[in-house]
């Protein structure tokens, strides 16, 4: 306790840290706290899991009183973290009183314009609080805190001109405090621009590399499920994450793990908040032990226990790996990294191999049952062409993005969410993307396309075909 009372922190914060039994500040919590209590601004380099919440809470528990309006705000890459960040500073905060509002796509926004009005500190998406600035739902006025959590992941998910609006409707005269496991240039950039001198910490990696063991199995595709029964029946894991590429593998995998009879569930953009808020409420509470995921669902999350990640499909470039496989060996614990390689993954993986950081051993296949798979997907067109069962009401310009919970009626899209999309909360957030001409179902408010014509198909079905901008088809 005492190493906590010498960083300045308030006795309300202490308070909870005893009750907490937080034996010692984290590096980052070192390095940072102090200077935030200063009220100057901070670049902190910062992995998940590293105690950042508090870093950057104990600024606004400290400088913000209770039933003076809205005067912190922490804006986030997704929703699961919003709620996180949120619960944590409510947390933290239950001596001093203060009213944390959450908000985020994919529920109703009555409930939260209601929140607002009596807000101290909000923690949200972009896109919901870009909803509620247009809306006049939210007011900036009195905000002197503004916090960047997970700021990589952000611009990574092509929030960036999101951010630059926001940050114009804060006042000038702020503290701003940046948290990014890592500072890339668009990070660098975006602090030169609106931070005022700040200062730079960081803390070394929470994943231990000594106890962290990588490796991968080369396997024929048709065999690599089989695979991954395998593993997760013979490997001694206490919480397991499986991380797959797409919305589809990932029900894929969960489905026929269940039929497997591992007990696994899938959590991805294509569910209901109030679905993906449950799972990950089942995860944490170990009442299932495998999580299958997709990378922008997981991300920004610290769950603890987790000593096994198994890449099912294996990510794009090394940032993302290094990412996924920072769930395990943290804090000392042991930590396995498998990754599942078939011809389709090479050209991925030696992306991922291009980081000089990266060492992956190789595994001699073991010996194992094929397991028969009994769930498959439907099939379903994705593309620009007839966009198919998009899940949700998109039927507006582009292709088929997986479901969105939130409003997303037109323009592009994609399976995980991202770049050029429009506005929106994460992988299936609330984004704005209208037609052509503005209407709710795009380009020419007809569902089947422009003409809306029926044609026969070269196979001889029935088909809606349009103009070739049609929004589903039937067969």
């Amino acid at each position: 306790m005492e190493k906590f009372r010498k960083l300045g922190l308030i006795e309300p914060i202490l308070k909870v840290i005893e009750e907490e039994k937080f034996e010692e500040p984290t590096e980052i919590q070192e390095k940072s706290i102090p200077i935030i209590l200063e009220g100057r601004d901070v670049i902190a380099g910062s992995a998940t899991g590293s105690g950042k919440t508090l870093a950057f809470g104990a600024g606004i528990i400290t400088n913000c009183v209770r039933g003076k309006g809205l005067q912190a705000l922490v804006l986030t890459p997704t929703r699961e973290l919003a709620e996180q960040v949120s619960k944590s500073l409510k947390n933290f905060s239950k001596h001093q009183m203060l009213e944390i509002a959450v908000v985020y796509g994919g529920v109703s926004i009555n409930p939260q314009m209601e929140d607002l009005e009596t807000a101290d500190v909000v923690v949200g998406t972009p896109g919901r609080i870009l909803d509620h600035i247009e809306r006049g739902s939210i007011n900036f006025e009195n905000i002197h805190i503004l916090v960047l959590d997970e700021a990589d992941r952000m611009l990574d998910m092509g929030f960036i001109d999101d951010v630059k609006k926001i940050i114009s409707e804060c006042p000038a005269k702020r503290q701003t405090m940046l948290f990014s496991a890592t500072i890339s240039p668009d990070v660098i950039r975006l602090s030169s621009r609106y931070m005022n001198n700040p200062e730079e910490v960081s803390a070394e990696s929470y994943v231990d590399p000594s106890k962290l063991k990588q490796v991968y199995y080369d396997i024929p595709n048709n065999e690599k499920f089989s695979l991954l029964v395998h593993l997760l029946e013979n490997e001694k894991a206490k919480l397991a994450m499986v991380f797959c590429n797409t919305r589809k593998n990932t029900d894929f995998v969960a489905n026929n793990l269940k039929y497997a009879g591992i007990d696994a569930i899938a959590i991805h953009g294509g569910l209901s908040q109030d679905k993906r808020t449950r799972i990950m409420h089942q995860f944490h509470a170990q009442k299932v032990f495998v999580l299958v995921c997709t990378d922008v669902a997981a991300r920004g999350l610290d769950i603890k226990g987790v000593s096994h990640v198994y890449n099912y499909d294996i990510p794009k470039d090394s940032k993302e790996y290094i990412h996924r496989i920072g769930r395990t060996a943290r804090a000392g614990e042991e930590g396995k990294a498998v990754s599942l390689l078939s011809n389709r993954d090479y050209e991925n993986f030696d992306k991922v191999l291009k980081s000089s950081e990266i060492k992956i051993d190789s595994e001699k296949n073991p010996e194992f049952k094929i397991f028969r798979i009994k769930w498959i997907p439907k099939e379903r067109s994705e593309g620009r062409g007839f966009g198919g069962r998009s899940g949700g009401r998109r039927f507006g310009g582009g292709g088929y993005g997986g479901r969105s919970s939130g409003r997303r009626f037109g323009g592009r899209s994609s399976e995980d969410g991202g770049r050029s999309y429009g506005r929106g909360d994460g992988e299936s957030g609330e984004r704005k993307s209208y037609g052509r001409s503005g209407d709710r179902f795009g380009r020419s408010g007809d569902r089947f396309g422009r003409s809306g014509d029926r044609k026969e198909s070269p196979r001889g079905r029935r088909q809606w075909w349009g103009d070739n901008r049609g929004r589903s088809s039937r067969r």
